[in-house]
């Protein structure tokens, strides 16, 4: 049992489909610390002058202030931290347009790369098969089409 267990998580491992999950990962983690750097030192400066400086990873709506008494804290303050949504929801934001800016970026080379009139980009073989199938069936159907109207 545990050799089949292993065999099948070899032909798991083999095909790819662990490395293309583990590559996500570690892309995505990078990628979070950029946009982490990009939200925080480029996007909410500009975004605090303009607010008269304002911390926005700081804003927070109190719901009960903090007691403290002789330097220690009776009653914990409640608050509901509306700032740190505002930065998270920046962050998606920005990662969500990047995400797209790098798939309409992928599609356009995948796009050039299909297209088999495109002398630029070499056109995978299984694109440049179905184009001369489809170039030999539309001859086909306009041999069929004079046939016909001949009769």
């Amino acid at each position: 049992m545990t050799r089949r267990l292993f065999k099948e998580f070899k032909e798991f491992a083999v095909k790819g489909n662990m490395i293309d999950i583990a590559i996500g990962v570690i892309i995505g983690a990078a990628f979070n610390k950029v946009v982490d750097v990009l939200v925080k030192e480029v996007f909410l400066p500009p975004l605090s002058l303009l607010t008269d400086e304002i911390n926005w990873s700081d804003k927070k709506l109190i719901l009960r202030e903090a007691i403290i008494e002789d330097t220690t804290v009776k009653v914990q303050e409640v608050a509901i931290a509306y700032g740190k949504l505002l930065e998270v929801l920046m962050d998606f934001a920005i990662i969500g347009f990047v995400v797209f800016l790098v798939v309409k970026f992928m599609n356009s080379i995948r796009n050039k790369a299909q297209d088999p009139k495109n002398k630029t980009v070499a056109t995978p073989k299984e694109i440049e098969l179905l184009n001369r199938m489809t170039e030999l069936l539309e001859r086909q159907l306009e041999i069929t089409e004079k046939n016909a109207l001949k009769k």
